[in-house]
C-alpha cells in the first residue's frame, strides 16, 4: 500500500511543487526597483544533503524498527499464533523473511530519496517517521498478543 501511495504521489509530482512559491512576488508597476537589487543573487531554499545526520538517524530507526518487527514476528510464530500480513510459510523461512524486512527498509529509504530528489523535503522525513512508527507499533502488538493455546485432544 505504501508503494502505491508513493507511486500516486509521484504521478502528480511533476505538476506540483510542494515547498516552492508558485510565482515570484512582483513589485507594483509604479515602484521602480533599483538596478543593484535586481542584480542580487537570489538566496537558494534551505536544502540539505540526502545523507545528513537527521536522515541517518531516521533510517537507522527504520532499520531498528524492522529488526524488532522481525524478532517479534518470529516470537509470535513460536508461541503458536498466526501472522496476518504475510504468509506463515514466509515467516517460517527465516532467511526469506529477513530479506523481506531488509527490502522494506530499502524501499523506505528509496521513497525518501525520491521525495528528496523532487524537493518534497517534509515528505522525505515523514516517510521514515511513519514507517518507524508503524513497524514499532506492529512489533509491540506482536509481543502483546496472548499465546495461542491449542485445545487438548480428548
Amino acid at each position: 500500500m505504501i508503494l502505491l501511495l508513493v507511486l500516486a504521489t509521484f504521478m502528480g509530482a511533476s505538476k506540483v511543487c510542494a515547498q516552492a512559491p508558485a510565482t515570484e512576488p512582483q513589485a507594483p508597476p509604479e515602484v521602480a526597483v533599483p538596478t543593484a537589487e535586481r542584480n542580487q543573487p537570489k538566496k537558494p531554499a534551505q536544502e540539505h544533503r540526502f545523507w545528513d545526520k537527521k536522515n541517518d538517524w531516521l533510517f537507522a530507526g527504520v532499520g531498528a524498527a524492522r529488526t524488532l518487527d522481525y524478532f517479534s514476528t518470529l516470537n509470535l510464530r513460536r508461541r503458536g499464533d498466526q501472522e496476518i500480513l504475510v504468509t506463515n510459510d514466509l515467516v517460517d523461512n527465516h532467511a526469506a523473511f529477513a530479506v523481506v524486512e531488509a527490502a522494506g527498509t530499502g524501499v523506505s529509504i528509496g521513497a525518501s530519496y525520491l521525495f528528496h530528489r523532487y524537493g518534497h523535503h517534509k515528505l522525505e522525513r515523514w516517510t521514515s517517521i511513519v514507517h518507524f512508527g508503524l513497524a514499532t507499533s506492529g512489533a509491540v502488538r506482536n509481543y502483546s498478543l496472548k499465546t495461542a493455546h491449542r485445545a487438548a485432544a480428548p
